[in-house]
C-alpha cells in the first residue's frame, strides 16, 4: 500500500472518530523546506500531525519501532515508515547529532521536518524548555519555522499508555518564523537559545500550556 493511500485511509478514520479541528494549516508553505516545531504531550502527536498536513511530514523516531520481529514487528515497521518516520538510534552517545543531521538532510531536500523541541513528551501536560536543535536546523538550512500546538491529544492517549480514547483534538499552526537575520551564527549559543526561546514562546501561545523553564528530562528524573 502506498503512503498516499495509507494517509487517505487514516484521514477518513480520524475524521470519522475524532473530527479534529485544524487552525492555520494554510500558514504552512506549499513548497520548500519547512520546520514544524511544537509541543509533545503523547505518542499519537506525530500521527495527528502527519494526517492534517497536506504535504508529507518527516520526523525521527526510535529505531526500536521498526526492528521488531515477526508479523507484528514488520507491520509496525511498515506503518511508521509509511507515515514518515525516519529511525534513529537516539540512545547512543551520538544520538543528538544523528537526529540533527537527519533533519538537515530532510530540509536540504526541500521537505517538511517535524520536531518537538522539548526533546521528549511532557511528563505532566506543561510546556518545558526547548532544546536548541530546532534553532541549529533553522540557521543551518534557512528553513522557516512554523510553530504548532497539539491540544487534546493527551486525552486521546492519557499518560502515554497504549489505550486509545475518543476525545476532541485541535491542532493549531502559527505564522512562519524567519530567522535569516541570524544567518551564519549557528555556533553562537546565545543566538541558539534566543531563537529556541522565541519558538517556544509561540508554541506556548498556541497551546495555552503553562511554561516551565527547565528541561522535561530533568523534570522526569525528579
Amino acid at each position: 500500500m502506498s503512503r498516499s493511500v495509507l494517509k487517505a485511509i487514516l484521514l477518513v478514520l480520524m475524521r470519522l472518530f475524532y473530527r479534529p479541528t485544524v487552525e492555520g494549516a494554510e500558514r504552512i508553505p506549499g513548497t520548500g523546506p519547512v520546520i514544524l516545531a511544537g509541543n509533545h504531550v503523547t505518542f499519537v502527536d506525530s500521527l495527528f500531525l502527519s494526517l492534517v498536513v497536506r504535504r508529507q511530514v518527516y520526523f525521527i523516531g526510535k529505531d526500536e519501532y521498526i526492528t521488531g520481529k515477526g508479523p507484528k514487528g514488520r507491520l509496525m515497521a511498515w506503518f511508521f515508515t509509511t507515515c514518515g518516520m525516519i529511525p534513529v538510534d537516539r540512545d547512543g552517545g551520538h544520538g543528538g547529532v544523528a537526529a540533527l543531521m537527519t533533519g538537515r538532510r530532510v530540509l536540504d531536500a526541500g521537505r517538511i521536518f517535524g520536531i518537538y523541541p522539548e526533546g521528549t513528551r511532557s511528563p505532566d501536560g506543561r510546556l518545558y524548555r526547548g532544546r536548541t536543535g530546532v534553532a541549529r536546523l533553522a540557521l543551518m538550512t534557512g528553513a522557516p519555522v512554523v510553530p504548532f500546538a497539539m491540544v487534546g491529544t493527551d486525552k486521546v492517549q492519557p499518560g502515554g499508555t497504549g489505550m486509545i480514547h475518543i476525545a476532541p483534538v485541535t491542532i493549531r499552526f502559527g505564522a512562519p518564523l524567519d530567522f535569516s537575520r541570524y544567518e551564519g551564527m549557528e555556533r553562537d549559543r546565545y543566538v541558539l537559545r534566543a531563537v529556541t526561546d522565541e519558538v517556544m514562546s509561540h508554541v506556548m501561545k498556541l497551546s495555552g500550556q503553562e511554561y516551565v523553564d527547565i528541561y522535561a528530562t530533568k523534570a522526569k528524573a525528579a
